[in-house]
């Protein structure tokens, strides 16, 4: 009798837990802070876990425009360079083209030169993306301008294709 009460303990825990894990990705994307902090205080590891894509929830929220998540996902993680190959919650804030996060994840020490599997970085994506304040705001804080991509790219390359003059200057300084 006993080791079937544990049995069923166990399985209703690991049951919450998976229950509670698919949730903190659908949290990440469109819930509410309220929603994450109570997800967080009852299980503070999911916010680490990555999804069957290997995304974690600050990626996620990062690429979704979750703001108010996205800064409390920001402050909480355990590793806010983790980077699912196709990028880090660096690159999917500035895809988004939120600077209000990129500047979160500016002052929480993401790195600015990590690269995704194309290996290409935040700032060339701000540039690719014709994002000029972040590519700005990524210069300022000391992003590589003369980091290439794959195929020998920079982020000048890309502002020379788009033809974008004030990437250019800038990039050129």
């Amino acid at each position: 009798m006993k080791r079937i009460v544990i049995i069923v303990f166990v399985f209703f825990t690991c049951g919450s837990l998976f229950a509670q894990g698919n949730n903190v990705f659908d949290i990440a994307r469109k819930g509410t802070l309220t929603e994450m902090k109570s997800l967080y205080k009852k299980h503070p590891q999911l916010i680490n876990t990555t999804d069957d894509r290997k995304s974690s929830p600050l990626i996620l929220a990062c690429y979704r425009t979750n703001v108010d998540v996205a800064m409390f996902l920001a402050d909480n993680v355990k590793d806010i360079n983790y980077n699912s190959g196709m990028g880090s919650a660096l690159m999917a804030a500035v895809m988004s083209g939120n600077i209000q996060i990129v500047k979160k994840l500016i002052d929480v020490k993401a790195d600015l030169n990590q690269s995704d599997f194309q290996g290409k970085t935040a700032l060339i994506y701000a540039v690719f993306f014709n994002k000029n304040d972040i590519a700005k705001l990524l210069i300022e804080a000391g992003a590589n301008k003369n980091a290439k991509d794959s195929d020998g790219k920079t982020a000048l390359d890309f502002a020379n294709f788009n033809k974008n003059t004030e990437l250019i200057i800038l990039l050129e300084k």
